[in-house]
């Protein structure tokens, strides 16, 4: 099948299969849109199944990342990239740079940051090879913590907030005794965790890795689920936070939450996800517009600000989504549609 027939391409600018026989990368990067500015993405590292899997992932991130500029009202547009391989087995060293190199090709059209599988320290090795990466390092944070240039921080923080605004507009009231079911407690599900349960939420989480699941339930007072029955929890808030399709057809009518709100990027598998989201009367945060603080906060430090006007840009994410919601119901459009139809009047989508 050729790029341009792929079901999730979608206009794309660019996109480029990069091979290194040398140290076994195998990556796809593409370019969404760049009519607000340059392509900032992460680079992800998964162990794919296949090439077609890596394929429809980077596809549809990268366009998710120029909705998710727009929607945070920054001067950059969406790219994203992808590397085949077990993070935990197959990286090296030598593989980031690599992909550094590779990413230096676009010549500043894609910026690569940090994502699952991938750690500030890679993003610094492709760095040795391009100058066109972010999450490197942070002048600031947006709480006085101290700062690494790792933007998940923010992301969660984001999240956190992202979270409250549709509590108060589901229920009516703050975190106080809501019940959140955490999909993934990695780097960003781990802080949405601290941040939930120093509000006064009950936590319920799952994941594939014992790391983050043992912190959760010894520091936050989680309950451990598995990851097959968290779905379908009796809780207020479900939050996805590990990998996409997380709403799916064979789960969403499992799905017992009053909202859904979470980290993870391209959580609806489809459309008409969001449409049976609205009928079913759950609320659904738009993943890229609640997920958007790693951006901001890269773009914060890439630029003359300073920890405020950091916090105080995160803290719009929950003002934003006030407004999808509002809009949504006096409609009667699904969330994600109302999101939509805003970021593509703001990147001018032909």
């Amino acid at each position: 099948m050729s790029v341009f027939d792929h079901p999730e391409f979608a206009s794309h600018e660019q996109v480029a299969f990069c091979h290194d026989e040398e140290t076994g990368l195998k990556a796809i990067i593409a370019v969404h849109n760049t009519h607000l500015g340059p392509g900032l993405g992460g680079c992800r590292m998964w162990n794919y199944a296949n090439s077609h899997e890596a394929l429809t992932d980077v596809l549809r991130l990268s366009k998710g990342m120029t909705y998710k500029a727009a929607m945070a009202g920054l001067e950059q547009g969406g790219g994203k990239a992808v590397i085949i391989g077990d993070p935990r087995n197959h990286k090296t060293a030598d593989m980031m740079a690599a992909m550094g190199r590779f990413v230096d090709t676009f010549k500043g059209k894609y910026i690569t940051a940090e994502d699952s599988g991938i750690s500030v320290s890679d993003i610094l090795t492709m760095g040795q090879h391009t100058e066109h990466v972010g999450g490197t390092f942070s002048k600031y944070s947006f709480d006085g913590s101290p700062a690494d240039g790792n933007p998940a921080p923010a992301t969660a923080y984001g999240v956190f907030v992202g979270l409250q605004a549709a509590v108060r507009h589901r229920f009516g009231s703050d975190l106080s005794g809501k019940t959140v079911a955490i999909k993934g407690v990695g780097h960003v599900g781990l802080r949405l965790a601290e941040h939930l349960y120093k509000a006064g939420a009950r936590l319920f989480v799952a994941d594939i890795f014992p790391e983050g699941l043992d912190r959760a339930v010894n520091e936050y007072g989680a309950t451990a689920v598995s990851v097959d029955e968290i779905d379908a929890l009796d809780v207020d808030v479900f939050a996805p936070c590990a990998l996409g399709n997380a709403i799916n057809a064979d789960n969403i009518s499992n799905i017992n939450a009053k909202v859904i709100a979470g980290a993870a990027n391209n959580q609806l598998a489809s459309d008409e996800m969001g449409k049976i989201l609205a009928q079913k009367g759950i609320l659904y945060a738009p993943d890229y517009v609640i997920n958007a603080g790693g951006i901001i906060d890269i773009f914060h430090q890439r630029t003359e600000s300073n920890a405020e006007n950091l916090k105080a840009h995160l803290e719009r994410i929950g003002e934003t989504l006030s407004r999808i919601f509002d809009q949504a119901a006096e409609t009667g459009q699904a969330t994600a549609q109302v999101a939509d139809e805003m970021a593509e009047s703001r990147f001018q989508k032909s």
